[in-house]
């Protein structure tokens, strides 16, 4: 079947606080009638149950026996959100508050160092949703971090990552904030041992630890060895996973680098479309369409991936961030019944900034074998409207000819003209005529907004997350649990006591055991 696309049909103008952001999904293999099956399809799998069974704190991550309340730590409304009974945004508020007079003291010089002065830099460290959340949002908000410290961020185990990272500090004037719920996460711990030793080194006084860290925890214990105030410990809870961490404590780092103000103004996007997804009809709801569209091609057209392409360099890590953010979430094969599903579930998510793009693996979007459906996001207005803003109306060119060549692609015929015009003709033409050819047909969104503002990065991020979670009901898959990490961890753990002599190996395949073996053999 050709399924031709439908002009002057699919697009959703959200009015937000923030100017107004266009989901134009005009440009998909869908009809009206597809799109009622879609609708269809969503509330017979129980979307719309689901939906609210989240928002009023019911037990949906049954696998581990917890809430899923990312959308509690945005509340602004403040009206109460219970878990087993009890309202949690007495709790939200109070962090909430603590960070803000923590973010004014370092940002305004009164936190000093062990010798005096201000806070220059802050280095998060922590890893996966400790990390990638605050890392997105520093890069994506950098035009707001005027007065604030400069951020920076260690997750890899790798030792390259911290000691790069501390080769251009002073620890005179560095806080570094230790993200780890249990605070016993290896590679986070090690990466905060070793900035200890490297601040020790400095300052020769173990007192000084108090002055130069804080922690993201909940393990009051393991804090107070390490060396930080306990008051100096930012809580959260276990109804927030770490992949929607990034509005809770974890956000210490973003609130620091653009300010608290700014980053209240990130949960207020947030806030505004937690409540369009909540209350808006299934058909006229940004993240519940996405989603269809999502499922369409992944479950209908068997497509694997699925790119988000930021035409905003800010955005340089808007991609990495939702590989995670849906990835982990909805990388599974067991039902909600326990039982292996027997369609597709999440697709591989990945994508890079435009024009970037366009300049390394657009040629395979355009004439490759594999259908990948594609996010194309933009700001009308640039941060940066340098040389008469000449710069972003060609970025902006870029982005609309791009859609509009993966949907019409090239005619053999237009082709042939452009070959003659060009000079060409007889058996040189032939030659390179079916290379000239695009199919089209290959579908876009376009998600265009006025500005990148924090309120506007809080409504996209977490219209992705319902998207996210509309996927998982419809798949009836836990999106949200992630034992697919654990595994690795667990052999991990047995085999770094087999690293420390020179002997050779045995205990494992043949395939590891030589691995291992070739790895002694070179240590040294």
């Amino acid at each position: 079947i050709k399924y031709n696309f439908v002009s002057f049909f699919g697009s959703l103008i959200l009015n937000t606080d923030d100017g107004d952001i266009l989901l134009d999904y005009s440009k998909n293999l869908i009809s009206e009638e597809i799109l009622k099956m879609l609708l269809d399809l969503a509330k017979s799998r129980g979307v719309e149950a689901a939906r609210e069974r989240m928002f009023t704190g019911e037990k949906i991550n049954f696998t581990e026996g917890r809430a899923v309340l990312h959308i509690a730590l945005r509340n602004r409304s403040n009206a109460p959100i219970c878990v087993g009974g009890e309202d949690v945004m007495p709790d939200v508020n109070r962090v909430l508050e603590k960070m803000k007079g923590f973010c004014h003291k370092v940002r305004s010089g009164e936190w000093k160092g062990y010798t005096g002065k201000a806070i220059t830099d802050v280095v998060n460290i922590g890893i996966g949703g400790s990390d990638l959340g605050p890392l997105m949002v520093t890069e994506a908000l950098k035009p707001y971090s005027t007065g604030g410290p400069r951020a920076w961020f260690v997750s890899n185990i790798d030792g390259t990552h911290i000691a790069k990272t501390l080769a251009g500090l002073n620890p005179e004037t560095t806080l570094f904030i230790v993200a780890s719920k249990t605070f016993t996460t290896q590679e986070t711990i090690t990466n905060a041992e070793s900035a200890k030793e490297w601040l020790l080194q400095a300052a020769k006084d173990p007192s000084v630890v108090a002055k130069h860290f804080v922690a993201l925890s909940t393990n009051a214990p393991k804090v107070k060895d390490f060396g930080i105030d306990t008051e100096n410990m930012f809580e959260f809870w276990d109804w927030v996973g770490g992949r929607y961490s990034l509005w809770s404590a974890i956000g210490l780092s973003i609130a620091l680098h653009i300010g608290f103000e700014n980053f209240e103004q990130l949960l207020c996007g947030a806030h505004w479309m937690d409540n369009h997804f909540r209350s808006t009809p299934l058909e006229s709801n940004a993240p519940v369409l996405l989603a269809l569209l999502g499922i369409w091609y992944i479950n209908f057209f068997q497509a694997e991936t699925h790119a988000l392409l930021p035409y905003d360099q800010y955005m340089h890590r808007f991609a990495a961030y939702f590989q995670q953010g849906d990835m982990e979430s909805n990388g599974k094969y067991i039902t909600n019944q326990g039982t292996r599903v027997n369609y597709h579930t999440g697709p591989i998510v990945w994508g890079e900034p435009g024009t970037n793009g366009q300049h390394a693996f657009y040629q395979l979007i355009h004439q490759g074998t594999r259908m990948i459906p594609a996010d194309f996001l933009m700001p009308a207005q640039t941060q940066h409207p340098i040389r008469n803003d000449l710069h972003h109306k060609i970025l902006i060119a870029n982005f609309l000819a791009q859609t509009e060549a993966l949907m019409k692609g090239k005619t053999a015929e237009e082709a042939r003209k452009e070959l003659e015009a060009s000079g060409l003709s007889g058996e040189a033409l032939e030659k390179l005529l079916p290379h000239k050819v695009f199919q089209g047909n290959k579908p876009t969104n376009s998600i265009v907004f006025k500005k990148l503002t924090p309120f506007v990065l809080g409504s996209l991020v977490a219209m992705y997350e319902h998207k996210i979670f509309v996927q998982g009901v419809i798949w009836e898959i836990n999106s949200y649990d992630q034992w697919g990490v654990e595994l690795g961890k667990q052999l991990a753990k047995r085999i770094e006591p087999e690293l420390q002599d020179t002997a050779e190996v045995h205990s494992h395949d043949s395939s590891t055991n030589g691995l291992i073996n070739f790895f002694k053999k070179n240590y040294a």
